[in-house]
């Protein structure tokens, strides 16, 4: 019989064995699998190196960090949906409907749609009515008063809720809809959350909201550039009337505040049947954090046209497969015909995003790019400044408007298609985060967007390629290496 001692002895002669064993296979298994199923290759790429050179430590940080879980859970989630068939789908837009609407100058329009309808599977939808609304000022108390006028439900989420007085608003708001019975379910991202201390969430629950957070974590607060993040902002009351855009709930969009840090944006409010677009990714997201299946009439009621919008909403995020936004983005660039207009607070686009904005401009289309002058993520600054020589080269527009922080995000592409919403133009909106947006066709919602586009251009700073190159040599060196990390802001 083998005596202590001896069991000792033979487990110190054995266990290098032991852990080059266990090196190898985990080594192996997770190369095999970032080779197989990552689908960017500088990410397969860096993973692997991260693997081979800290074999034990690298397979584990792969395990934990590079292996994409949320795919899998969504779509078991998606499967077991009841909500599926949407009551607003009996509004889908027919041809000769969007040739009316659209006019023969989008006849090159007409294959995108069928190639959006692809990536969302989610059908284009008539007989909508779309709302801008400007700051906070605006948007706030629109979306107040529908939550005060709310009869039966109430759906909310957002990436930022901040306990301030812009939060304090909507808590009281949705408390007092809690109190008139009507069922309210409030969703926030769980970095976001804790944006101010103490957060709004034991506030909101202590009021009788239903409040949960997306993908719980306890990374700090201070880790600006964390990704799996829902960086989405709806609000739908009674499944009728719905919001979305880019406005997180603070009162730094509140300019008749005068808050701290005061930032523009731009929110919408949305009526008609495109509204279960909004609701049906609320619901899908609902479900993937606490399990509960939203459905029936009071969350999806029939919804009937009240204007003339041709709408879409288009959710993406990591759990989706074909990269929506950005392909979308690809898609809509190759088809433009006169003019491209994009406000985005965060400019980092890849290769094929760069390549497509410079083939639009190379065909004669007017390609304006409006970033703010004043950045709250000065890496992001530093990376886009380092990138923006590959597309003012080929004859793309680059603008700089005047503080605040704009933290718009919007495009519009020859005065009928509006792309709004929470994407940005950075990897992490368009494959790390998730996010919603929501494609427009109609020329007189462009027009009036197309107004507030010239206000930003008003007092802009255009952007040469000789201001790019005059940069001195540590501001470049700064942005170069800031450049490197593009892939992950």
């Amino acid at each position: 019989m083998l005596d202590l001692e001896s069991f000792f002895l033979l487990l110190e002669d054995f266990w290098p064995h032991l852990v080059a064993t266990v090196s190898v296979c985990l080594v192996t298994g997770t190369t095999l699998h970032a080779v197989l199923y990552k689908r960017d290759s500088r990410a397969t790429i860096g993973w692997v190196g991260v693997i081979w050179l800290s074999p034990i430590i690298g397979a584990v940080l792969y395990i934990m960090f590079g292996v994409n879980r949320i795919q899998r859970r969504a779509k078991s989630l998606r499967n077991e949906r009841d909500y599926c068939v949407l009551p607003a789908e009996q509004h889908v837009c027919p041809e000769d409907l969007f040739v009316r609407k659209t006019g023969p100058d989008a006849v090159t329009l007409r294959p995108f749609v069928e190639l959006v309808g692809h990536l969302s599977e989610h059908p284009l939808l008539y007989g909508n009515r779309v709302t801008p609304l400007i700051n906070g000022d605006e948007a706030f108390p629109a979306m107040l008063a529908a939550i005060d006028q709310a009869e039966s439900t109430v759906s909310m989420c957002s990436y930022i809720f901040d306990n301030d007085r812009a939060g304090k608003m909507f808590a009281a708001a949705l408390g007092r809809a809690v109190e008139r019975g009507v069922e309210v379910r409030v969703l926030i991202d769980s970095v976001g959350s804790r944006y101010t201390f103490p957060s709004i969430v034991p506030k909101l629950r202590s009021l009788g909201i239903r409040t949960e957070r997306f993908m719980q974590t306890f990374l700090p607060t201070s880790l600006a550039y964390s990704n799996l993040r829902s960086h989405r902002k709806i609000l739908v009351v009674d499944g009728k009337i719905g919001f979305t855009g880019g406005l997180n709930i603070r009162e730094g969009a509140m300019l008749s505040l005068h808050p701290k840090s005061p930032l523009y944006d731009t929110h919408f409010k949305f009526e008609g049947p495109v509204v279960a677009h909004l609701q049906e990714v609320f619901v899908e997201d609902w479900t993937f954090t606490c399990g509960e299946t939203l459905s029936g009439e009071g969350w999806f009621p029939m919804l009937e046209p009240v204007g003339d919008v041709l709408a879409r909403g288009i959710p993406n995020g990591p759990d989706e497969a074909l990269g929506e936004m950005r392909t979308t983005l690809i898609g809509v660039l190759s088809c433009a015909r006169t003019e491209v207009t994009i406000l985005t607070p965060y400019f980092l686009p890849d290769d094929a995003l760069s390549e497509a904005l410079n083939v639009a401009a190379l065909r004669g289309v007017k390609v304006n790019i409006i970033l703010p002058q004043a950045n709250n993520l000065a890496l992001v600054k530093w990376a886009s400044t380092a990138m923006l020589w590959q597309v003012l080269q080929r004859g793309c527009r680059v603008w700089l408007s005047a503080p605040p922080f704009d933290h718009t995000k919007l495009m519009v592409v020859d005065g009928v298609w509006t792309l709004l919403g929470s994407a940005n133009w950075d990897p992490r909106s368009l494959r790390l985060n998730f996010e919603f947006n929501v494609e427009c066709y109609d020329h007189q919602l462009a027009d009036s967007l197309r107004d507030l586009i010239q206000q930003r251009l008003a007092n802009a700073h255009e952007v040469t390629m000789a201001e790019i190159e005059g940069r001195s040599l540590p501001a470049r060196l700064r942005d170069g290496v800031a450049r490197l990390l593009s892939p992950y802001l």
